[in-house]
């Protein structure tokens, strides 16, 4: 089956355009530093998926449905609401680590696959640079280059 077509693709668009452009002064620090701290731990330049996904690296994937697409590997997105970061949902069997890290984190609420952070403030930001490196990790041995 081929790729399924995407509403959110990697673009040309500058991510350090979209930061600087944030409206608000703190979401604009705290999203510079969120990049930096995955360019940290990816080693990867990022590009921004959609209008305002900041994504790290890139995998390809197929379901068991037989639909394909090409997804980041990591990244954020400043939204109004909350720093949303996207992370590996299930870290490839390493969730009890994963559910450590959280506890320590700080502040914060997750969904599937996303971690939703009010204020850098209120969290470890080693704890999250780990949490970003531990689902990099899974993504890296779940799709492999």
């Amino acid at each position: 089956m081929a790729k399924a077509e995407l509403k959110t693709t990697a673009s040309a668009a500058s991510p350090a355009d979209f930061i600087a452009a944030l409206p608000d002064e703190r979401k604009r620090a705290e999203a510079a530093a969120i990049d930096e701290l995955h360019r940290r731990v990816t080693g990867c330049e990022p590009k921004l998926w959609g209008p305002s996904i900041i994504g790290y690296g890139s995998y390809d994937y197929t379901y068991d449905s037989g639909r394909a697409g090409t997804w980041m590997r990591a990244g954020f997105s400043p939204r109004k609401a909350a720093m949303t970061i996207y992370l590996m949902a299930d870290y490839c069997n390493r969730q009890a680590e994963a559910d450590a890290l959280f506890a320590r984190l700080g502040k914060h609420k997750t969904g599937k696959s996303c971690l939703y952070i009010n204020k850098l403030a209120d969290v470890d930001l080693e704890v999250l640079e780990e949490l970003v490196a531990l689902s990099w990790q899974a993504m890296s041995e779940a799709y492999p280059d």
